[in-house]
C-alpha cells in the first residue's frame, strides 16, 4: 500500500460500560474525563476477526488442563499454547528458525495491523504495528456512571457451613452492574505501511497490503455494534473517518479536531479540521465519513469528502 491514512472511529455508550477499571466503573484520567483505552476498541475487532476465520494470536483461548492432584480444570492458553493451536506447531521450542515464526506472526491479523511482543524461549520478537490507535476520549459533557443492583437467583451456598440459620444463606445474593447513562468516545488512529519495509525486505511478509486495510476498514466501522457482550449492549460504532494521503504527508491527530454536541432529535457531530485538511488537498487521495445518520449530523466542510451510512455502507 503506498499511501498513508489518518482517522477517528467513534463509539456511542448508551446505559452501557464500553470500557471498565479495576472497580466496575467507566475509565477515568485523574482530572475525571471519561476515556476508553486502545484495547477496548481492538477487542471486538479481533473477535470479529476471528469469528470470520482469520487467524488472531492475541486473544483469550481455553483450554482443559490437569492440576497436580489430576483434577481437569477450564484455564486459558499460554502465548506459547495459543501459537501453537493456531499455526499447528507441535512445539515452539523445537523450533530455530526465526523466519519461521516471523512468517507466522504476520500472517495472523492481529499482528499484520497491530504489532506483536512475542517473547517466547529462543524467539524473543517485538514487531510495531502499522496500525496505532490512541486512547479515546468520551467528547459528552453530560456522562454519569449508574449503578444498578441485580438480584441473582441463587443463595450463597458457602454460607452454609459457617452461619446455616443466617438471613444470608437464605437469601438470594445481589450483584452490581456499572454503566454509563451515555457516552460518545473518539479514538485516534494511523497507519503508515512502511512500517514493515525492514519486514518486507527480509522476505517475511509482503507488506501492508490494501487487502490488510480494505480489512481493517471493514471491521472499524461494524466491530463495536455486532460485539453484544453483556456490559457491551448498547455500545455502538456511530462515527468513522479515513483520510488517505501520500506516504509524505504526516497530519495530527484527529480526535482533538472532533467536537459533540447533545441535540433533541439528534446529535451534531462537528469535524473541525476541515481548513488543515483543505489546505493539503493536493496531497489527500480520498476522504471517507462514516456516521449513523439516523441520529447523527455531520458538520464538515472537507473538500471532496464522501459520507456514508454507517451501517448500510451506502453513500448518503
Amino acid at each position: 500500500m503506498n499511501k498513508r491514512v489518518y482517522g477517528v472511529i467513534g463509539i456511542s455508550s448508551i446505559m452501557a460500560n464500553w470500557n471498565a477499571d479495576f472497580t466496575g466503573y467507566p475509565k477515568t484520567t485523574s482530572s475525571g474525563d471519561t476515556f476508553g483505552s486502545d484495547k477496548a476498541l481492538k477487542y471486538p475487532m479481533k473477535k470479529m476477526w476471528e469469528n470470520n476465520g482469520e487467524k488472531v494470536l492475541y486473544i483469550k483461548s481455553m483450554k482443559f488442563s490437569k492440576d497436580k492432584k489430576g483434577e481437569v480444570q477450564l484455564v486459558p492458553r499460554a502465548l506459547k499454547e495459543r501459537y501453537e493451536y493456531i499455526f499447528g506447531v507441535e512445539d515452539l521450542k523445537k523450533c530455530k528458525s526465526a523466519e519461521e515464526v516471523l512468517k507466522n506472526l504476520f500472517s495472523a491479523i492481529d499482528v499484520k495491523n497491530f504489532g506483536a511482543t512475542f517473547a517466547e524461549e529462543g524467539n524473543n520478537i517485538s514487531i510495531t504495528g502499522a496500525v496505532q490507535i490512541g486512547q479515546g476520549f468520551n467528547k459528552y459533557d453530560g456522562t454519569n456512571p449508574e449503578e444498578q443492583q441485580i438480584l441473582s437467583p441463587f443463595r450463597d451456598g458457602s454460607k452454609d457451613s459457617v452461619k446455616p440459620d443466617s438471613e444470608e444463606a437464605k437469601n438470594s445474593t445481589l450483584g452490581t452492574k456499572i454503566v454509563s447513562n451515555e457516552a460518545h468516545y473518539f479514538y485516534p488512529f494511523t497507519i503508515n505501511p512502511l512500517t514493515y519495509k525492514e519486514y518486507k525486505e527480509l522476505g517475511v511478509t509482503e507488506g501492508y497490503t490494501e487487502e490488510d486495510y480494505i480489512k481493517f476498514k471493514e471491521t472499524a466501522v461494524v466491530s463495536a455494534t455486532s460485539f453484544a457482550t453483556n456490559s457491551k449492549v448498547g455500545c455502538e460504532n456511530e462515527f468513522a473517518l479515513f483520510v488517505e494521503t501520500e506516504e509524505n504527508l504526516y497530519l495530527p491527530n484527529l480526535s482533538e479536531y472532533i467536537d459533540f454536541t447533545k441535540g433533541k432529535d439528534k446529535n451534531t457531530i462537528a469535524i473541525k479540521c476541515s481548513e488543515l485538511l483543505n489546505s493539503v488537498g493536493d496531497r489527500i487521495k480520498n476522504v471517507e465519513i462514516y456516521y449513523n445518520p439516523y441520529t447523527t449530523i455531520i458538520e464538515s466542510e472537507i473538500k471532496g469528502a464522501k459520507q456514508f451510512n454507517i451501517f448500510t455502507q451506502k453513500e448518503v
